[in-house]
């Protein structure tokens, strides 16, 4: 059973920090890109970062450029999403996502596995 389970979301403070973790099971998470999405009620929901097999390839929405990370650790089937100067209009749940990948690549379209998300709150 495929299985994308998030943590480290919370509540925080403007300006501050969340690492968000993404612990994968029930595939080879070395043949998958992976990504993080956010959503927030009524609004569609948006990528955030994306991440190729080996993680040399890695993409970012303008809003998150230069503050948010993303990396991956394969050996313990886990993508992670550093998250500093967080803002208020960051508050979202926040999902990731997995894509088999044929190439260490990632297509902004193909993500078809998701997990449930955590609730990231940024306070003003």
């Amino acid at each position: 059973q495929v299985q994308l389970v998030e943590s480290g979301g919370g509540l925080v403070q403007a300006g501050g920090s969340l690492r968000l973790s993404c612990a994968a099971s029930g595939l080879t998470f070395s043949r998958y890109a992976m990504a993080w999405f956010r959503q927030v009620p009524g609004e569609e929901r948006e990528i955030v970062s994306a991440i190729s097999w080996s993680g040399s390839a890695t993409y970012y929405a303008d809003f998150v450029k230069g503050r948010f990370t993303i990396s991956r650790d394969n050996a313990k089937n886990t993508v992670y999403l550093q998250m500093n100067r967080l803002k208020p209009e960051d508050t979202a749940v926040y999902c990731c996502a997995a894509d088999l990948a044929f190439v260490d690549n990632y297509s902004l379209g193909g993500f078809d596995i998701w997990g449930q998300g955590t609730q990231v709150t940024v306070s003003s």
